[in-house]
C-alpha cells in the first residue's frame, strides 16, 4: 500500500481581467493561465489561489493552482473568505453523498461519489464500486489533499479499499511523488475485477486496467430503462463495450440480443457480464467497426424490436464539431433503417461540444428522411450521481432520445 505525501501549500494573490472576473462571479470554476492579470508569487501545484475583485479589492472565490495546464486556476469556492482545509472538504463530500441518497436506497452498489466540477471538485473523480473506491485525477492540484478527502470518502461510503487512477497528462507532467496509476492506497485488493450492481443487475469492472476507473457509470439510468422496454424483444446494442445496455436488456427477459463493437476484448467482457446474471435469451456478439457492422446488418435484412447507439465522444475538440455531427448523422439513419415496425431507436450522445438540442434536431431529422414517423417516448440527461450545474455547462456533456418508430 502506497503512502499518500505530506505537502503544505502556499497561498497566492491573484487579479484577473475583466472578461474572466465576470465569469468568475457567475461561479464559473475555470480560470485561464492568459485571464490572469496579477499573481503575487510563482505557484506550485495544489497551491491556494484567492482571487481579489480588481476594483474592491475584495475576495471574490478561491481554487488550487496547476502550473502545468492553460486551466491555471480550478476553483472551489466562491462568495465569503473560506479556508480550504480539512472541515472544508468534509463538508463538500457530506453534501455531495447526500446527492446520491435516492439512488443508494435502490439496489445499487456503484455509483459515482464525486463528479468533478458539478461537486466542487475540479479535476477529480472518485467511483465506488461494491466496497472499492477508485479515485482518478487528471491534475497534479489534489496531491496536497489527497489524504483528508480520502479519509472523508472512506467515513460516508461502505468502501474498505481505495485505488488510485492517474490520467495521461498527470503522468507527463512528471510530479507524482512515487504514485503510479493503478496504487492501492488503502486496504487490500484481493482481486483488480469488482463484482458489482446497479439496479438488481450485475456487472464487473477492473478497478487497475479498465478504461477511466473501471466501468462507465454515467448511462446507468438508460439502461435500466432499455432493459424496460427489452422484454420479449430483439435488440442491437451498438458501440456495446462491455455490455451495459445489452446485460440490462438480457436480465430483463430479451429474447435475442447483438452486442455489435470493434473491440472483441470488450465484447468477451460484455459476455462474461452477461453471465453474471440469469437470463433466457441469445446473446450475439459482432467484432467489427459499427458503421460497416450497420451497413452488413442492412444487407442482410435484418431487423430488431430495440435498436440502441451509444457512441464514445465523436468531438473531442472544436474542430471536430461538424465531423462529430456528420457521424451522429450516419449513425441515426442506419440505425432507423433496422428497427421493426413499431421498435425503438434510442440514440446517445457523451460528446460536450455537441449541444442537446443540436443532436435531437440531427437525429430526428434523419429518422423523418428515412419515411418513418415517429414518437418521441422520452429524452434524459445525467443521472443522478453526475449532477449539472448551471454555472458550469461544459460539464452537460450526455444525452439520450428514446424513438418509437411507425
Amino acid at each position: 500500500m502506497k503512502v499518500l505525501p505530506e505537502i503544505s501549500p502556499n497561498t497566492l494573490a491573484v487579479r484577473l481581467r475583466l472578461k474572466a472576473e465576470r465569469m468568475v462571479k457567475k461561479q464559473h470554476p475555470w480560470v485561464f493561465e492568459d485571464s490572469i492579470n496579477k499573481q503575487n508569487k510563482a505557484g506550485n501545484a495544489g497551491d491556494v489561489a484567492v482571487i481579489y475583485d480588481t476594483k474592491k479589492n475584495k475576495f471574490l472565490a478561491c481554487g488550487l493552482f496547476d502550473p502545468f495546464s492553460p486551466i491555471r486556476i480550478k476553483l472551489l469556492h466562491f462568495g465569503k473568505p473560506e479556508k480550504l482545509n480539512e472541515s472544508f472538504f468534509q463538508q463538500k463530500i457530506a453534501i455531495a453523498y447526500a446527492k446520491r441518497a435516492s439512488l443508494l436506497a435502490t439496489n445499487t452498489n456503484s455509483y459515482r461519489f464525486l463528479f468533478g466540477e458539478a461537486d466542487g471538485f475540479p479535476g477529480f473523480i472518485a467511483d465506488v464500486y461494491a466496497n472499492v473506491l477508485v479515485v482518478k485525477l487528471y491534475s497534479a492540484i489534489w496531491y496536497p489533499y489527497l489524504k483528508i478527502i480520502i479519509e472523508g470518502l472512506l467515513k460516508h461510503s461502505n468502501a474498505t479499499t481505495v485505488v488510485l487512477r492517474m490520467s495521461r497528462n498527470l503522468k507527463k507532467d512528471g510530479l507524482n511523488y512515487n504514485l503510479k496509476d493503478g496504487d492501492i492506497i488503502h486496504g487490500i485488493l484481493d482481486n483488480e475485477v469488482i463484482v458489482f450492481k446497479e439496479h438488481g443487475v450485475c456487472f464487473s469492472a477492473n478497478v487497475i486496467h479498465g478504461h477511466k476507473t473501471g466501468y462507465f457509470l454515467d448511462h446507468r439510468a438508460n439502461r435500466k430503462r432499455v432493459g424496460e422496454l427489452s422484454t420479449n424483444k430483439t435488440v442491437l446494442d451498438v458501440f456495446s463495450y462491455a455490455g451495459g445496455f445489452s446485460v440490462h436488456a438480457l436480465a430483463n427477459g430479451a429474447s435475442e440480443v447483438t452486442s455489435l463493437d470493434i473491440s472483441a476484448q470488450a465484447l468477451e467482457m460484455a459476455i462474461k457480464n452477461g453471465k453474471l446474471n440469469e437470463y433466457s435469451g441469445v446473446h450475439k456478439t459482432m467484432a467489427i467497426d459499427a458503421f460497416l457492422g450497420l451497413q452488413q446488418l442492412l444487407a442482410e435484412k435484418k431487423k430488431f424490436d430495440v435498436v440502441v447507439i451509444d457512441p464514445p465522444s465523436f468531438a473531442k475538440s472544436s474542430k471536430e464539431i461538424e465531423r462529430a455531427k456528420h457521424s451522429y448523422s450516419r449513425l441515426a439513419k442506419l440505425g432507423a433503417q433496422l428497427v421493426a415496425e413499431n421498435g425503438l431507436l434510442v440514440l446517445a450522445s457523451c460528446s460536450s461540444r455537441i449541444l442537446a438540442n443540436d443532436f435531437f434536431a440531427i437525429c430526428e431529422a434523419e429518422i423523418q428522411n428515412c419515411s418513418r414517423g415517429f414518437t418521441v417516448l422520452e429524452k434524459t440527461y445525467h443521472d443522478s450521481d453526475h449532477p449539472k450545474i448551471d454555472s458550469f455547462p461544459e460539464g452537460a456533456y450526455l444525452k439520450c432520445g428514446y424513438y418509437q418508430l411507425d
